[in-house]
């Protein structure tokens, strides 16, 4: 645990500027503005659900946040030569593009009317909705790294590692107390839990419960392709061209895919985003970060779920 404490000092250490800091800050600040002030996603690239332009309108958000992110970056850092290369470009346009057309996805919605003949509709919708990740994430990276990567030493952190592993786990005990703090504002109940009922127990003639676990599995495993991508590919993948400096911009445009969310979660994402990318690029392992993800996730959805069931 020592170690990686020493891991995020001397990252700090090489990476630190209070020029660069305090740019990439002003740039997140009017990112957030725009966002939350003009309900930007929710209200304009949103407004485009299902139709060829939202991934595209999607591309073009988190284009700007991670692309400025990282000119900030070389600048600062006097590294303005690294928008001369390749790699550089096609390694960041395959990660815009998944993620851009995950985020953009909609052929689930036709999927789920044809699962049992729509039936289940609600329940197929959101549970499709979190595994399309399979075919728009893990399946291009997985084949980039197979067969593009010229440095396939692993995939992308996926092997598991011990080191850090407690203190993954003191951080994620940490956030306990701010879970259920959280759990007792009207944002928060807006949006968790993500599980609502719906008429699939009947249609199986199963316990609620059963449904309900169905989902915060397909619920959990959306996590791990998020990690894969933005402390995998963009940290540990990136670390290639940018080095040390392939976490920050990864931060922000972390950030900008919580702008469907409540304000304090996409603020916080930032320092977690940043926190884990370290971590990652010190273990070269995104385990420890999938433990903390998945458990702040559920994490949430009981505190919703005891938060609904108390009232």
């Amino acid at each position: 645990m020592k170690s990686l404490w020493r891991d995020l000092r001397d990252h700090l250490r090489t990476d630190f500027r209070l020029d660069l800091y305090a740019a990439t800050a002003l740039w997140v600040v009017l990112l957030l503005t725009v966002n939350f002030t003009l309900n930007f996603e929710d209200s304009y690239i949103d407004s485009s659900q299902g139709k060829p332009i939202w991934p595209v309108l999607y591309f073009g958000l988190y284009a700007t946040a991670y692309y400025v992110s990282v000119w900030l970056w070389t600048y600062f850092h006097h590294r303005l030569y690294t928008w001369r290369s390749r790699e550089f470009w096609f390694r960041s346009g395959i990660a815009l593009i998944c993620y851009s057309i995950y985020a953009g996805f909609y052929a689930h919605s036709e999927w789920s009317r044809q699962i049992f003949n729509g039936q289940i509709y609600v329940f197929a919708y959101y549970c499709l909705h979190n595994l399309q990740s399979v075919l728009t994430i893990v399946l291009p990276l997985y084949l980039f790294y197979k067969f593009v990567d010229p440095y396939p030493s692993s995939f992308y952190g996926m092997t598991p590692k011990r080191k850090g592993l407690a203190l993954y786990a003191i951080l994620l005990g940490l956030m306990i107390p701010l879970i259920t703090f959280a759990s007792f504002q009207p944002d928060f109940l807006h949006s968790y839990p993500t599980y609502h009922d719906t008429n699939a127990n009947e249609f199986f003639d199963v316990p609620e419960w059963v449904t309900a676990l169905i989902y915060e599995l397909c619920y959990g495993w959306d996590f791990v392709p998020t990690e894969l991508l933005f402390r995998g590919f963009l940290v540990i993948g990136m670390s290639r061209v940018l080095g040390r400096g392939a976490v920050l911009p990864m931060v922000v445009w972390y950030c900008s895919i919580h702008f469907g969310r409540p304000l304090g979660e996409a603020v916080s994402s930032l320092f977690g985003g940043y926190l884990l990318g370290v971590l990652a690029l010190s273990t070269r392992s995104i385990w420890g970060g999938l433990l903390i993800h998945i458990g702040i996730a559920w994490g949430m959805e009981i505190a919703a779920f005891l938060q609904s069931t108390g009232r």
